[in-house]
């Protein structure tokens, strides 16, 4: 059966660890197996919004993201295929990987922010410099109560993200695709606002209806990646541009 595209996006956050191994290959197959990388990377972004981030030092289980949007489900499948053959399979582990899908958002009937929450069923990432990953699970309770029990307690969420125009929020949804209900990205330039802005909804009536919310992953925007720093063997420094 036929259908027209609904237009809708599906969005997957990966995070990926990189082994220590790595840094006991030679510098010539990290540069050639980086090149590799950088060709899959370049012709994927013709195909669908990427954008990479690091987490290198900032969480222990990985070191850096890739944040895919698109309308094809495949195109994440085909690309994860490509780098895992690329040669730097064998080095890296995928730690997590949240999958989910754009809608329009049942507690916001216009569009009163762009940047932080609407009707909108497509995300263009804004590519500031720091991206938090909120994926999160409602409990029971929170469906059994009326749409506007609901609605009066996503209000007062809403009207405290307003109070912060530094910060960009990115909604998905993950209803029976994936182990989480919703995942959030926060971007920003200034964490200190996200951080004043999270804990200022920790004392919202809504919080008493989370189940689970995390693992919370603070992300620093790349413009490459290319894994070609150089290990403690290598007596020469790489002239290849490296973030890890």
């Amino acid at each position: 059966m036929n259908r027209k595209p609904s237009g809708r996006q599906y969005i997957n956050y990966a995070f990926y660890k990189l082994s220590s191994n790595w840094y006991e290959i030679s510098k010539n197959k990290r540069k050639n197996i980086s090149q590799k990388l950088l060709n899959i990377l370049e012709n994927y972004e013709k195909k669908l919004t990427l954008n990479i981030y690091s987490t290198l030092g900032i969480r222990a289980e990985c070191d850096f993201m890739l944040w895919r949007v698109s309308e094809k489900l495949e195109l994440f499948e085909k690309m994860t295929h490509e780098v895992m053959n690329s040669g730097l399979g064998p080095y890296i582990t995928l730690n997590y990987s949240f999958l989910s899908m754009t809608k329009h958002s049942q507690y916001v009937s216009k569009n009163k922010n762009i940047d932080q929450e609407g009707t909108r069923i497509r995300i263009k990432p804004k590519k500031r410099k720091y991206l938090i990953v909120y994926p999160f699970v409602k409990k029971v309770e929170w469906y059994l109560l009326s749409q506007k029990q609901r609605q009066k307690m996503m209000s007062e969420h809403i009207g405290t993200g307003h109070r912060y125009p530094s910060i960009s929020i990115n909604t998905s949804y993950s209803f029976g695709i994936d182990d989480q209900e919703q995942v959030v990205s926060f971007e920003t330039d200034y964490p200190e606002d996200f951080l004043d802005l999270v804990e200022e909804m920790r004392s919202q009536k809504a919080r008493a209806y989370t189940e689970r919310d995390v693992p919370i992953i603070t992300c620093i925007h790349k413009d490459c990646l290319l894994y070609t720093s150089p290990s403690p063997r290598d007596r020469t420094r790489s002239r290849m541009p490296s973030s890890a």
